[in-house]
């Protein structure tokens, strides 16, 4: 930000006017504040100390011991705004350092420590994908599974437009084509009836994502956007981005109204990225920067002052992204309501930070632990296509956390096609067209090679065994 210029002295009678103006026109926008309920309200710094009555206000980060962290993971170096991992309760998945295809990393979360390395090394690599989408004319930036129906994903693309994939086909079912520059967050509320989006062109929409028809636009030209996310069933919308002054700001919406926003709030002048998360079941917002190593949470009330500034977890690490545990892999014996997964470059490690409630008591904590959305889905895609919304389907993780989703994903069964000439499949046998490729190829059919030559000496094998049963059978006593 640049300086500003230094201001020779006044002499003193027009500094008291100056500053009768000012307090006259303080009092016009007090009453214009008062008369004008969308009128954005300006909140103070928001380390300020705001002493309230609420369960989590006492609420820490603990980061996990180091036999818990993973680490020798070659995290990619891609400055893409994004966090490079996801989780879920049983696997973690980072996204490596290579080119071209996007390669990541999967690992158990629970996993015994013994492990034995093959005298021949690691038998293979998985680089076969159950199912392969093409649709995007450039390369895809994001993607979001819906929150409710079951095998719908959504895909935003450098292309300016947003795919609907039907995964029980294979196939795109729906377009959004209402963005001019490339999307960089996408959000759902509750039930996935209604999708936001923030975009390079400095706009905030609220989108039906079936029809396409954008229900509420917002320009930011004080408020550039860039992170955007639903609170739950408040009808409100929190954005991350950056003032006029390059400060780095949070801002509240109305989604029926986006005209103007309820608060904004300045957080600091630093140039990192803030990532929001939202947790419905605490009404908890984190807010965490990209090369920071601290996060920030509040607590969202449905009145004025709406953000209510709780604690900041401090970290010298700094982060490159997050990934969020879903609730029911949360450990509630010790009170844990939030679990990030924190990336952190530069010492090529992952670390998990878990938030805790500090109680004593060794029982359930009701209060805490609301019902929640677990792994079933609400809809089926036809159902949800055809207009259907569904809350999700809740769960209680007293009893049901540990429980396994009984769906399963299979990929459609496409009708084979075959291109034959002289004698040649040509679908089949498709030429490599790079070096990668044919190096890919050469190795898939080592593997293929060694495992026949293993299903080989096995049936010998077998086959010896059934000889020597046959001969011990001709030459028992019984048989003479």
């Amino acid at each position: 930000m640049a300086s500003q210029p230094s201001l020779a002295p006044l002499p003193p009678a027009p500094v008291l006017l100056q500053g009768r103006e000012m307090q006259l026109q303080t009092r016009q926008q007090a009453k214009h504040s008062v008369s004008d309920p969308k009128r954005t309200e300006k909140r103070e710094m928001s380390w300020r100390p705001q002493y309230r009555s609420s369960k989590f206000r006492n609420v820490y980060g603990k980061v996990a011991n180091r036999e818990h962290c993973f680490d020798g993971i070659p995290i990619t170096k891609n400055v893409h705004d994004n966090h490079f991992c996801a989780v879920n309760a049983k696997f973690l998945a980072i996204v490596t350092e290579s080119a071209g295809g996007g390669s990541f990393l999967v690992i158990p979360l629970e996993q015994v420590r013994i492990w034995e390395i093959p005298d021949g090394g690691l038998k293979r690599n998985l680089t076969d994908a159950v199912l392969e989408l093409y649709g995007h004319s450039r390369r895809v930036g994001l993607v979001e599974w819906h929150p409710t129906a079951n095998n719908v994903l959504f895909s935003a693309g450098y292309d300016y437009k947003v795919l609907i994939w039907n995964l029980d086909i294979g196939e795109p079912v729906k377009m959004i084509d209402c963005h001019t520059d490339v999307i960089l967050c996408m959000s759902f509320n509750t039930d996935g009836s209604l999708l936001s989006t923030t975009c390079k062109d400095k706009k905030l929409r609220v989108i039906e994502p079936r029809s396409g028809r954008v229900l509420q636009e917002a320009s930011c030209k004080n408020h550039r956007v860039n992170r955007v996310v639903f609170l739950g069933n408040t009808k409100r919308l929190l954005t991350t981005g950056v003032s006029r002054w390059n400060t780095r700001q949070i801002a509240l919406w109305d989604q029926e109204d986006l005209s103007m926003p309820l608060i904004e709030e300045e957080i600091d002048g630093l140039s990192g990225l803030l990532f929001p998360f939202y947790d419905a079941d605490t009404h908890m917002l984190y807010l965490a920067g990209k090369g920071d190593g601290n996060i920030r949470y509040y607590e969202i009330s449905s009145e004025k002052p709406y953000l209510n500034y709780l604690m900041e977890f401090r970290s010298p690490a700094p982060q490159k992204g997050l990934g969020v545990m879903p609730k029911h892999g949360l450990d509630v014996s010790a009170c844990e309501v939030f679990r990030f997964y924190k990336l952190v470059t530069l010492k090529g490690l992952i670390e998990p930070i878990s938030m805790i409630v500090p109680r004593r008591s060794e029982t359930y904590q009701e209060d805490i632990y609301p019902m929640t959305p677990g792994t079933e889905p609400a809809l089926t895609p036809d159902e949800w296509l055809s207009g259907m919304n569904r809350d999700p389907i809740l769960m209680s993780l007293k009893e049901g956390y540990k429980k396994t989703s009984k769906v399963v994903f299979k990929a459609p069964i496409r009708e084979k096609k075959s291109v034959v000439v002289n004698g040649i499949d040509l679908l089949e046998n498709v030429p490599p067209r790079t070096e990668n490729e044919l190096l890919r190829m050469f190795f898939r059919q080592q593997d293929e090679i060694r495992r026949l030559k293993e299903d080989l000496s096995q049936k010998d094998i077998r086959i010896r065994q059934l000889q020597l049963e046959l001969k011990n059978l001709r030459n028992s006593p019984k048989n003479n």
